[in-house]
């Protein structure tokens, strides 16, 4: 994340490029509007112009009204910054909330993941935040901080291969939050067995990695149910017995993107001191090929005691959730959400414009909706027909896992099928697949995980849950 310095004045020995927020060319300074006018910066979002003989950038914010505007026209200061190890953005005569919005779109758009080169990739390391009154800024600033950092964590962990963060490592990663005020408990294989969580032990039954669940708790500082995220995290995915084919296979390191924007958002609760108390559940297992792999037909006894019939190892997502979702319930939570990259259903419907919502209360999918706006995580509602739930009925047990055939409308299955296990609390389910990604680079982040859902979920505490 960029070292990010409130100065009251730029730094008068620096070279680094100094970015001028302005809402339209006529904001621009007297002494610019010239090269200004030839360039054609007419001030609208995430337009950008730089001036390399005045070392400066123009950055369009046109007629910004949200905190997200302004993240936006930040990240596209940084985007504009290239190379520089250094940038400024001028933040003078703004709000404070404004001011730190720039400083978190410039901190998401210049996220690099480095760990594994030999030699870090260029781009800025450092931002000098002009504010008049840096104080002022400061707590607004270091909430918005905290926000980003969590975002970071989920993207970090999503960018890691598969050799790296197997399910031990994983864990360890989360255990790690401990030092933020975050209580870990991690179940391995003799816990999961004793409390009957068989569709997660068998979908990491294939693996050297061993399955596990981890539980993260932030007990806040109000007596209040917590709110509970579910998040699948299959380390890898290979699909299976109903093995996957070779294109492409290698994003399945990231089938983990769900648990680790759950891990961001608990990040983000706990940097904030939120006094909401959260909790998430975390499944994770590589889905593998092995001697002890799961099969079509078999029949699973889920941690709910209900029966599951395998129809495709592919669709592992759904089983590991459900023994979370049921797990979660334990907790007596005022409302859960479970975060997955669970589908491919749901990126032919919806692309990676929005992630699909399905839920069971319209006031926590309403929630769930403006806190996605309000970042720019967006969520469109998905049907769960009594259709749906028909077409799972099976022939030898409780319900099947998934449809068989094409054609289907899987995402709509995978969600009335995770209904069964969701308890009575207010539930939704955000399936991400084809968000949790970016193919192209964006005012907020650059090409490869997005973290969506980190920021989504510390919105909707701070915004519903914190009052």
């Amino acid at each position: 994340m960029l070292t990010v310095k409130l100065r009251r004045a730029p730094r008068e020995e620096a070279r680094a490029p100094l970015a001028l927020p302005l809402p339209d060319a006529a904001a621009v300074p007297a002494a610019l509007r010239a090269a200004a006018e030839a360039a054609g910066f007419t001030g609208a979002l995430r337009q950008a112009v730089m001036l390399p003989e005045r070392g400066v950038m123009l950055v369009g914010t046109g007629a910004a009204r949200r905190a997200l505007d302004w993240e936006e026209a930040g990240g596209t200061a940084a985007a504009m910054a290239g190379e520089a190890r250094r940038f400024g953005i001028d933040a003078r005569g703004l709000a404070p909330a404004d001011a730190a919005a720039l400083a978190a779109g410039a901190c998401l758009r210049a996220w690099r993941f480095t760990r594994y080169r030999a030699e870090p990739s260029p781009g800025p390391r450092r931002l000098d935040l002009i504010v008049d009154d840096p104080e002022a800024v400061s707590p607004c600033w270091d909430r918005a901080a905290a926000g980003v950092r969590g975002c970071l964590l989920a993207r970090d962990l999503a960018m890691e291969p598969g050799n790296a963060l197997t399910t031990r490592a994983f864990a360890a990663r989360l255990e790690a939050l401990a030092e933020h005020g975050i209580a870990v408990d991690v179940l391995g294989r003799k816990r999961l067995a004793r409390e009957g969580l068989g569709g997660l032990l068998a979908v990491g039954g294939g693996s050297e990695n061993p399955p596990r669940l981890a539980v993260l708790r932030w007990r806040g500082s109000v007596a209040a149910a917590p709110v509970v995220f579910v998040g699948k995290g299959i380390c890898f995915d290979t699909g299976g017995i109903s093995v996957k084919g070779a294109a492409g296979m290698e994003a399945m390191k990231a089938d983990m993107a769900g648990a680790a924007a759950c891990a961001g958002a608990m990040l983000s609760l706990a940097l904030r001191r939120s006094p909401a108390p959260a909790i998430a559940i975390l499944a994770l297992a590589e889905n593998a090929v092995g001697a002890e792999s799961y099969r079509p037909g078999d029949v699973l006894r889920m941690g709910s005691g209900r029966s599951v019939e395998v129809i495709d190892t592919d669709a592992e997502g759904r089983l590991v959730l459900a023994d979370a979702l049921h797990y979660a319930q334990r907790f007596k939570p005022q409302a859960v959400l479970d975060l997955a990259t669970l589908t491919g259903a749901i990126v032919t419907a919806l692309g990676a414009h929005r992630a699909g919502l399905f839920g069971t209360d319209a006031g926590l999918l309403a929630q769930a909706q403006a806190a996605g706006e309000a970042v720019g995580e967006m969520l469109w509602p998905m049907p769960i027909g009594a259709r749906h739930r028909e077409d799972l009925a099976s022939a030898i047990a409780d319900l099947k896992q998934c449809a068989s055939g094409t054609r289907q409308p899987d995402a709509c299955h995978a969600a009335a099928f995770l209904r069964e296990f969701a308890g009575p609390a207010p539930w939704a389910h955000l399936d991400i697949a084809g968000v949790d990604d970016r193919a192209e680079a964006t005012a907020l982040g650059p090409r490869g995980p997005s973290g969506f859902g980190a920021r989504l979920l510390d919105t909707l505490v701070a915004m519903y849950f914190e009052h």
